[in-house]
């Protein structure tokens, strides 16, 4: 296995993602492109990368801030955040550079590639999908629903999408609003909605009970299984 600094370009600004594959492997190869949470690309989307790789995915963990640029703090987190957050078309564009670097390596097979995003990351891949970009899969993870201020194109993934069904960032009437987008634009889209489970479950540093936001082994184990299934469906064949 072997894994290396991404570095990449949206012809405005600069990007250092985490690039994790197989190299004994010949020909290309599909592709998963992981979209970290509000903090920045991190160890954690790292280490999901490492696995990835080891399935048989060229893995790229993305950076959507620029230059690798990770928060130390949590108003850092939420600065750097807000910024995307007022521009969607801002964080789509950096989406689809990522995607289109992941594409041009040698090593992946460009008709092959799915996003999977956590938290603001979740956000990420679903704004990504949203642009019609050619990709087949997209699976946020317990992500934030709201519409972009460009219009939803066709969406050509499938999607999965995994939820916390307590989560206080993502209601029932968010996830409805989703489903109403998805079954206009998406021809395949499904939801894993996991009861007495809010945001951040996959995230062992999350611990903030009270505030909704708490880390769920359950939870998590059921999603990674569910991820792992739609992944082989959709870019292994």
């Amino acid at each position: 296995m072997k894994s290396e600094a991404f570095n990449y370009s949206d012809g405005a600004d600069h990007f250092i993602g985490h690039l994790a594959w197989d190299e004994t492997v010949d020909g290309p190869q599909p592709s998963v492109l992981i979209a970290p949470a509000f903090g920045g690309l991190s160890d954690f989307e790292r280490a999901r990368a490492e696995e990835l790789a080891e399935l048989g995915y060229v893995a790229i963990a993305v950076d959507y801030y620029g230059n690798g640029k990770r928060a130390g703090s949590l108003d850092e987190a939420q600065a750097l955040m807000g910024r995307l957050q007022a521009d969607r078309k801002i964080l789509a564009r950096r989406m689809v550079a990522a995607c289109d670097a992941a594409k041009a390596l040698p090593q992946v097979d460009a008709g092959r590639v799915g996003v999977m995003g956590y938290c603001l990351g979740g956000k990420a891949v679903l704004d990504l999908a949203r642009t019609g970009a050619d990709i087949r899969a997209c699976a946020p993870l317990h992500g934030v629903y709201d519409r972009p201020n460009f219009e939803t194109e066709t969406i050509h993934a499938s999607v999965l999408v995994l939820h916390g069904w307590d989560d206080p960032l993502a209601p029932p009437e968010a996830l409805q609003a989703l489903a109403a987008e998805l079954s206009a634009h998406c021809a395949d889209w499904q939801v894993l909605g996991i009861g007495h489970t809010g945001h951040a479950f996959t995230n062992p540093n999350a611990q903030d009970r009270d505030g909704g936001m708490m880390y769920n082994a359950r939870a998590t184990a059921r999603a990674w299984e569910a991820l792992t299934g739609f992944l082989a469906e959709t870019l292994q064949n």
